[in-house]
This record gives C-alpha cells, sequence and structure tokens, in this order.
C-alpha cells in the first residue's frame, strides 16, 4: 500500500509538474517559449484550425512596469470539434476555444500545458461524449510536435 501511494504521488507530481493542477497536461519544450508558440501556431494552422489569439503575457507585465519570465498563450480551435463538445455540454463552451500556454520557469526551463480534455469533459458531465478522445488526441499531437527536437 505504501509503494503505490508514493508511485500514486509520484505520477501526479510528474504529469502535473510541481504546479500540481490536476487538470493539466504539461510537457518540457526543449525550444525557447517563443519557438514552442510558432511552431505550435502553424501546426495547429497547418490542420486548418483557426488561431483566435496569441497573447504575450510578458510583454503585458512589461507594459504595466513588471517583469515576468516569457509567458505565452495560443487560443486556437475548430467548430468541428468545438460544437459537438458543446453539443453534449454546453457548459464546456466556457473551457473553448482550446488553448495553451508555454512558459519559462525560474531555472530556464520552458513548460507548454493545455487543459486535460478528459477532465473538462468530466467536469462538463460529457465523460461519454464521443468527440473528446478525438480532441485530447489532437491535443497531445500538437504538444507532442511542438516540443520535438
Amino acid at each position: 500500500m505504501i509503494v503505490r501511494t508514493i508511485v500514486l504521488v509520484f505520477l501526479v507530481f510528474f504529469t502535473c509538474g510541481a504546479w500540481g493542477a490536476e487538470d493539466l497536461i504539461v510537457v518540457k519544450s526543449p525550444h525557447r517559449v517563443s519557438d514552442t508558440i510558432d511552431r505550435l501556431e502553424a501546426l495547429v494552422k497547418e490542420k486548418g484550425m483557426t488561431v483566435f489569439a496569441r497573447i504575450d503575457h510578458a510583454a503585458g507585465a512589461a507594459k504595466v512596469g513588471k517583469k515576468l519570465r516569457p509567458t505565452q498563450l495560443l487560443i486556437f480551435g475548430n467548430p468541428r470539434g468545438g460544437t459537438p463538445f458543446m453539443q453534449c455540454a454546453q457548459t464546456v463552451g466556457i473551457d473553448l476555444p482550446l488553448k495553451m500556454l508555454a512558459w519559462q520557469d525560474e531555472d530556464g526551463q520552458v513548460w507548454l500545458a493545455y487543459n486535460d480534455t478528459l477532465f473538462l469533459a468530466q467536469r462538463h458531465g460529457a465523460a461519454d461524449c464521443p468527440v473528446v478522445r478525438n480532441i485530447e488526441n489532437a491535443l497531445n499531437d500538437f504538444a507532442t510536435l511542438a516540443v520535438a527536437p
């Protein structure tokens, strides 16, 4: 039982990083924040998705005289996936469009994170929604390719 608990704690920490956010999938990136988001944006557009916004939080912080390590958010989506998800549970619209965040931590490591679609489906009572796995697989693919060497 103790070994099982230790393994579970390790897996949660490893998957979520030090942030402890169970609803996020977080992966390391060997690229700078801007390069990670550039790669992600190109992948998303290549798949015919719409990029709604790219937000540079560090630039925003600088505008008000504050410092923030590089942090960028890409907001994107496609009604072909989002609409069926919302048909399963309209409240999921609060979590759409999709988004991914890249940031540099205090040690210089860059991370890419996104909402776990399975968690969102459960949150909105749509765990059995047929498009959830497709969206999750697409996000996993985007993240994997965006952080590939």
